[in-house]
């Protein structure tokens, strides 16, 4: 092949991005050089986070350039290798998404073997979604078993892990709040013990009416309403792990919630923001745990899988509008 076609950030978007926001554009299947490999993507994963990346704002990573392919993970074969450390065949992960082809050294890739599980699981939950879920909740809330769990957008790629890791790792209750009934259904299916609609009702009376006794540990995806009712739902030390505040991301004005903040003083409550990169060295722990609830059948995980590189763009509209379940990919 020599074609390669490559997702463009056409413009930085004010509120809601568009598909005049992206680009399509074709190229040459690139070349490698010395140390470097060429990888044939197979998946690419969008995520909320890079909505924030189409600003050009000073954050955690550097904004997405205009007239340039964006990035995100991504699995895929290797097609062409100047590497030593890596064949021609292996499938690798790396973080050059949005592209049909791409070319990196080949320090940056991780090796991972297909027969274990299907290439796209890599990229859910075996990958950045999964270790979100089980550090945020076990290490940066401190989850301890019989405890009362909230997640946030609990049909998502990070919280259906979090309420069923919740499960297994022993919490007394898990509470799930989703966008829609078939949505809701699915929680319970994952075995949440309660789950409701946020459509159906502000979210306070929902949280309240599925926790009279109140929540212990609030995993957060949302921010805004959810955020707010969680802070008033909370016990004495409860702890809240922020992982996302996807209700905001297209806001262009500032939020009006959660406007309880002062609870945190008298509740001692901990919110604490956190990164997965920060918590790499739970990595062996996560895929031994991990592996061993798929191989037993007592973790399950959903895809919501687009095709074509060129609906890439459709992906990421139809995630920040919450009409996947589960990890949204895109197949090449």
């Amino acid at each position: 092949m020599t074609s390669n076609r490559e997702i463009h950030l056409a413009s930085r978007p004010e509120g809601w991005p568009t598909e005049d926001t992206f680009r399509l554009v074709e190229t040459d299947v690139p070349t490698p050089g010395p140390g470097q490999i060429v990888v044939r993507n197979q998946f690419m994963s969008v995520d909320p986070y890079m909505r924030g990346r189409m600003n050009d704002v000073k954050s955690y990573v550097p904004p997405f350039a205009l007239d340039a392919p964006l990035d995100g993970a991504a699995i895929g074969e290797v097609v062409a290798s100047e590497s030593a450390d890596v064949a021609v065949g292996d499938t690798v992960l790396h973080g050059l998404g949005w592209r049909e082809y791409a070319l990196l050294d080949a320090g940056a890739a991780r090796q991972v073997d297909p027969a274990l599980a299907p290439a796209s699981a890599y990229l859910s939950v075996l990958g950045m979604p999964g270790l979100t879920a089980y550090a945020g909740l076990l290490e940066v809330a401190a989850m301890k078993p019989g405890e009362t769990v909230f997640v946030s957008a609990a049909a998502g790629s990070v919280g259906s892990l979090v309420g069923q890791i919740a499960k297994l790792k022993g919490a007394g209750r898990v509470i799930g709040s989703a966008g829609s009934a078939a949505k809701v259904e699915r929680l319970r299916a994952l075995g949440f013990d309660a789950a409701f609609d946020y459509h159906d009702g502000p979210v306070r009376d929902s949280l309240r009416a599925a926790a009279p006794d109140g929540v212990d540990v609030y995993f957060d995806n949302v921010g805004g309403d959810h955020l707010e009712a969680a802070i008033s739902a909370m016990n004495l030390h409860g702890r809240a792990a922020i992982c996302g505040m996807i209700a905001q991301y297209n806001d262009t004005e500032p939020p009006a919630a959660p406007r309880n903040l002062s609870l945190v003083i008298g509740k001692r409550l901990t919110l604490r923001g956190f990164l997965v990169r920060d918590h790499n060295h739970l990595r062996d722990a996560f895929v031994r745990d991990v592996a061993g609830w798929l191989r037993e059948g007592t973790l399950s995980y959903d895809e919501t899988v687009v095709d074509g590189i060129e609906n890439a763009p459709a992906a990421f509209l139809g995630l920040l509008r919450g009409e996947n379940l589960g990890k949204m990919l895109v197949r090449l």
